[in-house]
């Protein structure tokens, strides 16, 4: 057997279904060996494309990601799209070609283990090719274990060479891995428990760990007991919102002002799988008097007002909540908190429209166009939110219970959510969903969109277009500077689309937006709808931040 033939036996066995990627000469046998083996190859129009798509795949998919390049340029031009995985602790698995060994004077010879360490992933190097079917089970080892990113990087000679003592046997590493089961100190559960007995207005805050770790339950029954308001982070926006009268949304600078006003009161705080960094408790400004329990699986974490929490309780969620919970119980302890008449009434405010929008001829105000977005498009549909000016609209006042991803502050790269969206979608039997994104963060990668076509991914792409890089427009008027120098015109982006393949629209008017909406709706597939929006409303986020204004 082969050694190329070895690695994509290995990478089956180790549950990889699909792959994105190029194709070069130096990853071209190991793809065609992964075809052979009912493998699907998405080719896609570059490489860090695909790496955003794998990235998007593991998120959805809940298991390793796998992309793939040639050697040289083909791997350098991973390196935003890692960053970014590297970052959301994304589990992932490049399998990266490179020029024979030793030939450090070939065309694309790359220092690739060097790469590797700039771009913040692991790297594991197949020397030989007895090392090759382990060096695929570390990889995934790895990328499983301690949620992370690894290139595995094969020299072409070795992957064409013999392996003459293949192991029939192959153990790939989920039968090394088992679930833990952590369950907390009963000295720190005791803890607890007197910071909550001593609380008057408890704020729970739940995370993408607590979302991972399936907590709804025990957060509903710890919330009902302790009168609490449930706040989330921006990567579980929505959970449990519908479950709860008491969902005040996203705690920190993404949160609403209504909201705000009641957190700022809290006494105690208690995270669930939520690192609390410090756009989430604003540096410690929106919860200045309180105690904080901190609930998460890492030994321990400094939250983003640089403390330690009061309490902290290493533990998988579901098992600290229903410990704490069983405590409370036993003890008697029942708070009202915020569970008032007067507190639900403070609430309705942060669901209603604002009193009036901007009209701005055939512009649409940004927060009209989410309020049309969250109430015409099904609340199944999953979201995936970019970052920049333009997104945090949608971060602030998408309400309806649906599943929403964001890669805002992944490394503050623009571009990205469309490639993610992809491949959550693909990893999700090709489910509709849409994403929210900038123009100019589209643009840069508008050919995976014909990606998206040739594969009848059926994306809805909704580019919220005030022509120009948006966060810099609002800053540069902000600081004197010149604002018209961050203004790019775009073409029509629905036109763009149909030339492509896909579906497309270009609307200027909120009715124009709702018959975009709606024929998607009726028949989905690869769409692009333009929304021209006004320049003339800044998001509260930025009021806060350039202005020091809050409405």
């Amino acid at each position: 057997m082969k050694v190329y033939e070895a690695l994509a036996e290995a990478f089956v066995r180790e549950g990889t279904s699909d792959v994105f990627g190029m194709m070069g000469d130096a990853n071209m046998h190991w793809m065609a060996a992964l075809a052979d083996r009912g493998v699907r190859l998405y080719e896609v129009r570059h490489e860090g494309s695909g790496l955003g798509m794998a990235d998007g795949w593991a998120r959805g998919a809940g298991r390793p990601g796998v992309v793939t390049t040639t050697s040289g340029p083909g791997v350098s031009q991973l390196a935003t799209s890692m960053i970014v995985a590297a970052r959301a602790r994304t589990p992932l698995v490049a399998f990266c070609g490179e020029v024979p060994l030793g030939d450090d004077g070939a065309v694309q010879y790359l220092d690739q283990r060097r790469f590797a360490a700039a771009i913040e992933c692991e790297f594991i190097h197949v020397s030989r090719p007895e090392a090759a079917q382990e060096a695929v089970r570390r990889a995934f080892y790895l990328a499983r274990t301690e949620s992370k990113p690894v290139m595995i990087s094969a020299p072409v000679d070795v992957q064409l060479a013999e392996l003459d003592d293949y192991d029939e046997d192959f153990a790939p590493s989920t039968d090394l891995i088992s679930p833990p089961r952590m369950l907390p100190d009963p000295d720190r559960v005791e803890a607890a428990c007197e910071l909550i007995r001593n609380a008057k207005r408890v704020v729970i805050i739940a995370g993408r760990g607590a979302r991972r770790a399936d907590a709804g339950e025990q957060i509903l029954a710890l919330q009902e007991r302790t009168g609490a308001l449930l706040a989330t982070t921006l990567q579980a926006k929505n959970w449990l919102c519908d479950r709860t009268d008491f969902h005040v949304g996203l705690s920190g600078l993404f949160g609403d002002k209504p909201s705000m006003e009641l957190l700022q009161e809290a006494d105690c705080v208690i995270a669930v799988g939520a690192s609390l960094n410090h756009y989430t408790i604003e540096s410690g400004y929106l919860y200045p008097e309180a105690a904080y329990v901190q609930i998460d699986t890492a030994p321990h974490l400094v939250m983003g007002n640089g403390r330690a929490a009061d309490c902290y309780l290493q533990s998988d969620a579901v098992t600290a909540l229903t410990e704490l919970t069983r405590a409370l119980d036993e003890r008697s302890v029942r708070l009202e908190g915020f569970h008032t008449d007067a507190v639900l009434h403070h609430l309705t405010a942060r669901r209603e429209p604002p009193a009036e929008y901007v009209r701005e001829p055939g512009l649409i105000d940004p927060r009209e166009a989410i309020w049309i977005l969250d109430r015409e498009l099904p609340g199944e549909m999953s979201l995936v939110l970019g970052s920049g000016h333009q997104t945090d609209f949608g971060t602030m006042l998408f309400q309806r219970s649906r599943e929403v991803l964001s890669n805002y502050g992944m490394f503050g790269a623009i571009g990205q959510a469309p490639l993610i969206a992809l491949g959550q979608m693909i990893a999700r039997g090709n489910r509709p969903g849409f994403v929210v994104e900038g123009d100019a963060s589209f643009l840069m990668h508008l050919s995976e969109f014909e990606t998206a076509v040739r594969y009848d991914v059926p994306l809805l792409v909704v580019v919220m277009n005030d022509q120009g890089l948006g966060a810099e427009y609002h800053k540069a008027k902000a600081k004197g500077l010149d604002p018209d120098l961050a203004t790019i015109t775009t073409p029509e982006l629905g036109r763009v689309a149909q030339a492509l393949g896909g579906g497309g629209a270009t609307v200027r008017t909120p009715q124009e937006l709702r018959d975009a909406l709606a024929e998607y709706v009726r028949s989905p597939r690869p769409t692009v709808i333009d929304v021209r929006i006004t320049r003339e409303v800044l998001s509260t986020p930025y009021r806060r931040i350039q202005y020091g204004e809050d409405v």
